[in-house]
């Protein structure tokens, strides 16, 4: 069944929106606030691709750190530790598309948050 709810949550870091949804697919466009990141994070039942529209960010993922500018990607796996920070002074805008057999914000495990939600 596709959803298009347009559902759209603020974050301390930023927020996003709910572009599309179906089953094993959600598409989101993330906004990421100038000298922000995300928690160090991983989800044991879904991966996801990221292609940057606006700024550039820097994506750990695992052990590596990406650095990524508009019209690049990455492919975070299931199970892979990441994280993304803008470093600059402007919003990051990207798309996300989760794929796997849960797509629910409660597959996050946090190993390390800026604001103290672990």
């Amino acid at each position: 069944m596709s959803v298009n709810n347009n559902y759209k949550e603020e974050r301390p870091w930023g927020s996003f929106e709910i572009l599309h949804q179906e089953d094993h697919l959600k598409v989101k466009r993330i906004i990421v606030k100038p000298g922000k990141r995300l928690s160090l994070q991983s989800h044991k039942r879904r991966s996801e691709n990221w292609i940057i529209i606006r700024g550039n960010v820097l994506v750990t993922l695992d052990e590596e750190e990406i650095p990524l500018a508009s019209n690049q990607h990455v492919f975070i796996p299931a199970g892979a530790k990441y994280r993304v920070g803008n470093q600059g002074s402007e919003d990051v805008v990207f798309i996300e598309v989760q794929t796997g057999i849960y797509l629910e914000e409660d597959d996050i495990v946090r190993y390390e948050d800026d604001f103290n939600r672990l």
